[in-house]
């Protein structure tokens, strides 16, 4: 058994900087490359525990910190896309991950994106609050830790920074989590750290490699520990071509060892693909590839943690993301269907109407369906990885045959094929994309928003609300053929077409115009005193001068409101409405029974 190194991911906004951080910390290692240097994989960078005790200057004896891990792997390619690539199953591949803030602009889009996924896996994260150097009057101290270059500075600029650093803890404690500068924090298991850095000068570096080191030794170690001589474990970050060398896969492996001719199980659209390596690559250091014109040099075996490109036959096909499992002929079935397994707990295809959902992913589609269901009850018809195909399209317009808000595709970090876009337009599917998760959701919770607003406010137009009135006396225009008379409205909205009846059930007419002042208007509301014509009712006859009428709700209309629109209706329609349920069961006992606005 021995420890790995934690794997390490930086998330964070765009130009927020995740690519110079990445690039300080290799920069700092390679001049510190008489401690032992740093080892570059493919696709993530070792900085060795020797080198990071240089960087740190004393600072893991001050807080008293062993020394158990080797180092730290960095993944190189920064940003949510890799992380969530860097998936395995019931989790993330990162052990560690730093959320990279600007602290002088705070959170935007992908700040909470990257806060939103690292949630979802359950991750240990610290936040890097960069570019202090660019807080007005800034005085900076480069590669120096962050609270020694504090003490420095004069007491506007430290104050200006503590404000910037409580408008990060208010953010962060919207989201749902306790915050603090990580020299003040008193519980790192429940706390989430803050360290004030610039990844141009390199200030506050040493306090975040020393965090990460502590935090990776005090509560990862069981997860670390691995034995390094079982078959390996990994995840596919990259396929791609390499000239003279085919498609090949850059992999992060995280369990275990890896060896020139072992049978590998790997993941494709379609199903399980089996197949032996030929050569396993790393990078040769800076210096070796401007001799040798060569990027790479062949190993026999790679040890977790590692990063390592892959040459195999049969594998142009492997999704990124995929699980990578070294197999033996006795248990090559049983990794067949574990790696199968992972696909269809990840993907969904049913015949129940709902939207469709393509990703470019395992992550990320893993990432899309577990936010989506965090926001809406909406069914998911298909979920895949790929390109947005012609048969996406008709998955989606038989759901839309079902419902309008159905007939949906949501498309992360895919494009739409030809063929697809060909019968997009006329099939009415609409087609959502963007490659921000959180914002791919939003756009599509407005959306469903809007359409079901618009549908409400279709349903109230069409249905008869309930209204009350009275008919006021000394104000009898016209006793019948049509009935004209002045009202006023006690309750709910009044409009032409509305039959009324009386307290005793009976129905007295249906309401033609409405006037006001002698003009013609579409309805009127509590408290107006209108003109009326009533079609079918007779003054002196089966209308009364100070009769109180109601509209008359048939009983589908009851259901509607009742049932859907029931939080639509205002306190005084509301009241109104028992009124008229109570007049309705005078003459029919059953009316609306089984429904109740309580």
């Amino acid at each position: 058994m021995k420890i790995r190194s934690p794997i390490v991911s930086v998330l964070g906004h765009v130009d927020h900087g995740k690519t110079t951080l990445l690039d300080n910390i290799r920069g700092t290692a390679i001049a510190h490359k008489e401690a032992g240097g740093i080892t570059q994989h493919i696709g993530a960078t070792e900085i060795p525990i020797k080198v990071i005790e240089e960087i740190c200057k004393g600072l893991l004896e001050k807080y008293s910190i062993q020394r158990i891990i080797p180092g730290l792997l960095f993944i190189d390619t920064p940003g949510h896309e890799a992380f969530t690539t860097l998936r395995k199953r019931g989790g993330s591949l990162a052990d560690l991950a730093i959320l990279i803030v600007d602290i002088n602009e705070g959170f935007k889009p992908q700040t909470y994106e990257a806060l939103n996924i690292l949630k979802m896996y359950k991750t240990p994260f610290v936040v890097a609050a960069n570019k202090i150097d660019k807080i007005r009057g800034w005085k900076a101290h480069k590669n120096s830790s962050f609270l020694e270059t504090f003490e420095k500075q004069v007491p506007k600029v430290q104050q200006s920074l503590e404000t910037k650093i409580y408008e990060l803890v208010g953010s962060l404690h919207e989201e749902g989590f306790n915050a603090e500068r990580f020299d003040r924090v008193t519980d790192f298991t429940s706390q989430v750290s803050i360290v004030p850095i610039s990844a141009l000068t390199g200030e506050g570096i040493p306090e975040l490699l020393t965090l990460l080191i502590g935090l990776a030794q005090q509560y990862l170690k069981d997860q670390l520990t691995i034995e390094s001589d079982s078959p390996a474990k990994g995840t596919i970050l990259e396929v791609k071509e390499e000239k003279g060398l085919g498609t090949t896969l850059d992999a992060i492996i995280y369990d275990g060892v890896l060896k020139q001719n072992d049978k590998i199980v790997l993941l494709t659209l379609e199903d399980v693909v089996v197949t032996r390596i030929r050569s396993l690559l790393k990078p040769k250091p800076l210096e070796e590839i401007r001799e040798s014109k060569t990027e790479f040099k062949r190993v026999k075996e790679v040890v977790a943690a590692s990063g390592v490109k892959i040459v195999a036959p049969g594998v142009k096909d492997v999704i990124p993301g995929s699980p990578l499992r070294v197999a033996k002929d006795e248990n090559l079935e049983d990794i067949r269907n574990e790696i199968r397994k992972e696909l269809e707990e990840v993907k969904i295809e049913t015949d129940k109407a709902g939207i469709v959902i393509k990703a470019d992913t395992l992550g990320s589609l893993e990432a899309v369906i577990k936010l989506l269901k965090e926001e809406t009850d909406v069914p998911i018809r298909v979920a895949d990885i790929g390109d947005v195909s012609q048969r996406d399209v008709i998955e989606a317009e038989v759901s839309k045959n079902t419902d309008e808000i159905y007939g949906v595709i949501l498309a992360f970090n895919v494009k739409i094929l030809p063929s697809a876009k060909t019968i997009l337009e006329e099939s009415g599917v609409k087609v959502f994309s963007n490659n921000v998760i959180y914002k791919l959701i939003e756009d599509y919770v407005d959306w469903m928003k809007e359409i079901k607003e618009r549908r409400k406010k279709s349903l109230m137009e069409s249905i008869i609300r309930p209204v009350k009135i009275r008919i006021l006396p000394g104000f009898v225009f016209r006793s019948s053929k049509p009935a004209i008379t002045g009202i006023e409205v006690l309750a709910g909205k009044l409009k032409p077409g509305y039959n009324l009846i009386r307290e005793d059930g009976n129905v007295v007419g249906t309401v033609g115009s409405i006037q006001d002042k002698g003009k013609n208007i579409k309805s009127a509301k509590k408290g107006q005193k209108v003109a009326i014509s009533i079609k079918g009712g007779i003054i002196g006859r089966n209308i009364e001068e100070g009769d109180i009428l109601y509209s008359d709700i048939p009983e589908k209309d009851y259901k509607i409101l009742s049932k859907q629109l029931k939080n639509e209706l205002t306190a005084d329609e509301q009241e109104t409405l028992e009124e008229i349920v109570k007049i309705k069961r005078k003459v029919d006992p059953t009316y609306g029974t089984g429904y109740s606005l309580s």
